[in-house]
């Protein structure tokens, strides 16, 4: 039986969830160990992973709560697909 590798279980996490995975969840699940290197794999085989920060926040009974990032799965904006598309053909010899 082929073990599914920690990419395809990232991206099937992500394709579940809305709220996106913390690099540290990232770790706890899957073993991940550096979630960027893997994000960046992931960006270039064609998955459109964005990553959103939630700012540092100071709660209502006055504790500093940590800002945190999370990495979620979306839909490229037409901008993002028309630049692709600019890189391909300019690699192939038919833009100007």
């Amino acid at each position: 039986m082929k073990k599914t590798s920690q990419a395809t279980k990232v991206i099937s996490a992500l394709q579940k969830t809305d709220q996106g995975l913390t690099a540290n969840e990232m770790k706890n699940r899957f073993g991940v160990t550096n979630a960027r290197a893997l994000v960046t794999h992931l960006r270039q085989n064609g998955f459109a992973i964005y990553l959103n920060k939630t700012p540092a926040y100071v709660d209502r009974n006055g504790n500093e709560r940590k800002g945190v990032s999370r990495y979620r799965l979306g839909t490229p904006s037409r901008a993002i697909i028309a630049a692709g598309y600019k890189a391909l053909a300019a690699t192939r010899g038919l833009v100007a």
